[in-house]
């Protein structure tokens, strides 16, 4: 495609292009996200292809390879369209069938249906979906209207749009105002006001300036910013390019992880054609502004989403952060004025844009404005990601959206803010999600992590898992975290091996404050979070470890014995068949034993039993 010297240019062409779109021919639209690759996607792409090809069809109907669409959980997925006829699941033998009976025949194939796991109802389509149902999907739902590779797909629905409104109207100050007024507030962690930073930044003193994406997603379970990158590049490039023109900015960096293989290539593929056609580059539709992106990899350690750290990354130095009096909108990379949001919180930007600030902050709560994207995941039904607006409960998002917990198991918990963050019991489920509010109960939103636990998840356990995560990540720069991490993190070992006291739970709740108090960095301000939440919540199963010596949930070795209740038992065999040792031993139909000497108490007979014969003693 040719180069675009003008707005007028622009907007001819997307109204080209999207006159080319024929709503009513049909389409197949295939997730190609990392999720959906993982489990054979690429191979039902080329089956596709095969199948239309030798039916000569190839003209008459679309195939479009998009990015994630969220609900990862039931892929390999497929949308068909007009109609909007979600399969799931699909394997490479399902292609021909689909095409036959329901593109060319009109036929729903019942099998590929997604089944609700509380009502037991088969749904047809996307949009009734329960894990879609509730979302507000504004950032994320282009996501499987278009194929990432493709700039005319973008273009088509309006893309860059924005940034023509901008560079046109000619002021920059007024866009700082329009993002204070839609009251966006960053989506990496802190909840920032993004047009405050914005502002700094424009005002401070200094050249160049820097605008960078911060896509140095480390937390474990979240995946939000590397689908938005793989699935939809192009409207983090337009957020940062806008933003970059607002502060007076002509250098950018995109820094993402090196484990994003997907993401990488088509961010990459992204700027080269942005730049290609006047998007990125020397005067950028014809306005005079000169704005470029750089795409920098990450230095592997989870501390590198810490600004500062980051910034050090960047100059190739050992990620270490800096403390936090040195404000990076005045000195940030190489001490020169930086603005650093994250990948959601700019794509979040031409949204803003187009449709006004008035619209935007008439969405969410008082002080949390739009919505968010959350990685659902952990002892959930519907696991995946899910845009919701602000201030939607807790309880929706795990029961309403998530579809409550597999197996009829009783929820325990949810984590918000990822391995920093807090751990939310069942009595505080009905509390609006935003910022504000999850602060008050001692978490915090974060990037977005949100893992869901049942009753067989030990709290103590999960304090010392995140602890340990943390203790592994620490830069090692200031005392308070590394040592103190490190303490933490022992006195939960003794405590999970049956050697705790009960002082030891007023020491933790010493400690932690103390690590959030004296920490450089966010890391370590944040890191006593998921003990000091449990022991708020939960304390009786702290108790319950240092005075019974008993884990309730059965999870510490140290503390369990496994058994077989010999009037619940069925003789089976499904403990015997899975048990790695040959503990768990019987003949068919009769009583089964645990040999206590062999057994390792991994835990599988108990989950394998299908009579709750097996006991924790």
């Amino acid at each position: 495609m040719k180069k675009i010297k003008s707005a007028a240019e622009l907007n001819a062409l997307q109204e080209e292009l999207n006159a080319r779109l024929d709503p009513n021919k049909p389409c197949i639209a295939i997730c190609c996200g990392t999720g959906c690759m993982a489990h054979g996607t690429r191979n039902l792409v080329e089956r596709f292809q095969q199948e239309l090809a030798d039916r000569q069809l190839t003209e008459k109907i679309s195939l479009r390879r998009t990015g994630c669409h969220g609900f990862c959980e039931r892929g390999p997925m497929v949308v068909l369209h007009p109609q909007k006829i979600f399969y799931q699941r699909i394997k490479v033998d399902d292609v021909p069938e689909i095409i036959d009976k329901t593109i060319l025949g009109e036929e729903i194939i019942d099998r590929l249906l997604y089944r609700d796991p509380v009502t037991k109802e088969k749904v047809v389509h996307e949009y009734e979906v329960p894990f879609y149902k509730k979302q507000m999907r504004l950032v994320f739902g282009m996501n499987g209207m278009i194929e990432p590779t493709r700039i005319e797909d973008y273009l088509a629905i309006g893309g860059y749009g924005a940034l023509a409104k901008v560079l046109t109207q000619g002021d920059p100050q007024a866009v700082i105002d329009d993002i204070s007024a839609a009251g966006l507030r960053g989506r990496g962690g802190g909840g920032f006001p993004t047009g405050r930073k914005w502002n700094a930044t424009r005002k401070a003193e200094g050249s160049p300036k820097y605008v960078i994406c911060n896509a140095d997603e480390g937390d474990p379970g979240a995946y939000m910013d590397r689908s938005l990158l793989e699935g939809n590049p192009h409207s983090v490039l337009e957020g940062m390019i806008i933003g970059a023109y607002a502060i007076g900015s002509s250098h950018g960096y995109i820094y993402v992880r090196n484990e994003y293989p997907l993401a990488v290539e088509n961010i990459t593929l992204a700027i080269d054609k942005a730049r290609e056609m006047g998007l990125l580059g020397q005067d950028i539709l014809g306005s005079g502004f000169d704005f470029d992106i750089v795409i920098n990899r990450g230095g592997g350690a989870f501390v590198c989403g810490e600004s500062s750290a980051l910034f050090a990354s960047i100059e190739g130095r050992a990620g270490e952060p800096r403390a936090k009096y040195v404000h990076a909108t005045d000195k940030g990379l190489y001490d020169k004025p930086t603005c650093l949001n994250n990948v959601e919180t700019w794509a979040n930007v031409p949204l803003i844009i187009n449709k006004g600030a008035q619209w935007y902050a008439g969405i969410g709560t008082e002080h949390s404005k739009g919505t968010k994207i959350f990685s659902l995941v952990g002892k959930i039904n519907n696991t995946g990601l899910v845009e919701v607006p602000m201030g939607i409960t807790l309880r929706e998002i795990v029961f309403e959206i998530g579809g409550g917990i597999p197996k009829g198991r009783k929820f325990k918990a949810v984590q918000t803010g990822g391995p920093s963050g807090g751990c939310i019991p069942e009595a505080h489920l009905d509390i609006p999600v935003d910022f504000d509010e999850l602060s008050k109960l001692g978490t915090m939103m974060g990037s977005g992590g949100m893992i869901v636990m049942d009753e067989r998840n030990c709290m103590v356990d999960v304090a010392k898992y995140f602890l340990k995560f943390l203790e592994e990540e620490s830069c090692g720069k200031c005392t308070p975290c590394r040592e103190g991490i490190y303490q933490m993190r022992k006195i939960l070992d003794r405590i999970t091996n049956g050697e705790g006291k009960l002082e030891d739970l007023d020491t933790l709740e010493w400690m932690g404050q103390a690590i959030k108090d004296g920490s450089l960095c966010a890391l370590g301000g944040s890191a006593p979070n998921p003990v000091l939440t449990t022991l708020r919540y939960f304390r009786s199963e702290y108790e319950a470890h240092i005075i019974d010596k008993k884990c309730p949930a059965g999870v510490c070795k140290a503390l369990i014995t496994y058994g077989i209740d010999p009037d619940k038992c069925t003789g089976c065999h499904a403990c015997a068949r899975v048990c790695p040792t040959g503990a768990a031993t019987g003949e068919k139909k009769e009583v089964h034993q645990i040999d206590q000497e062999k057994c390792i108490k991994c835990g599988a007979c108990y989950e394998a039993c299908k009579f709750d014969a097996i006991t924790i003693v």
